[in-house]
């Protein structure tokens, strides 16, 4: 059985995450999944110091694995669906490079899309990851962002990473 999760430094290949989470499962009638993938800054604001030339990923391992997988229990507890999938990358990563994908199978489209986005939106906040950016200004740890705690607060979930 593909396991839930899956924390590891190389790519992954979307058609074939999504494949083996569908398997041949005939009660899936939706699957919903998101891929998110290294942003370099300069590109929304056009200053040249907001270049990301690469971003490091740092975890604990075994820690997140666990923390991921009670995110899928908390999200089967709120959701009707069949099955989920996170693949999350670390180490150095460039512009353009995936990081994260998340899917999630059902029965119908709606419970799809709302658990992948509440596991998203989870994660973003919750997730044991550190993310160094490098940029013309040098290294520096990306910090938690309010509009995260805002994004998981709408779904009934208190926490403050400002």
């Amino acid at each position: 059985m593909l396991p839930r999760v899956t924390i590891q430094s190389e790519d992954f290949d979307v058609s074939q995450e999504l494949t083996a989470l569908r398997g041949q499962d005939a009660r899936v009638g939706a699957v919903c999944s998101f891929v998110g993938t290294v942003r370099d800054t300069r590109a929304l604001t056009g200053e040249a110091l907001d270049e990301v030339k690469a971003m490091e990923l740092e975890h604990y391992p075994g820690m997140t694995e666990k923390s991921i997988e009670a995110m899928i229990d908390a999200a089967h507890q709120r959701f009707d669906f069949y099955n989920a999938r996170v693949v999350h990358r670390v180490g150095r990563l460039l512009p353009a490079d995936q990081i994260v994908f998340v899917a999630v199978t059902s029965a119908h489209r709606g419970e799809s899309f709302k658990a992948c986005e509440f596991l998203m939106d989870y994660l973003k906040t919750q997730a044991p990851f550190w993310k160094k950016e490098q940029t013309p200004r040098g290294a520096h740890w990306v910090d938690a962002r309010v509009s995260d705690d805002a994004a998981l607060a709408r779904w009934g979930i208190a926490v403050n990473n400002a």
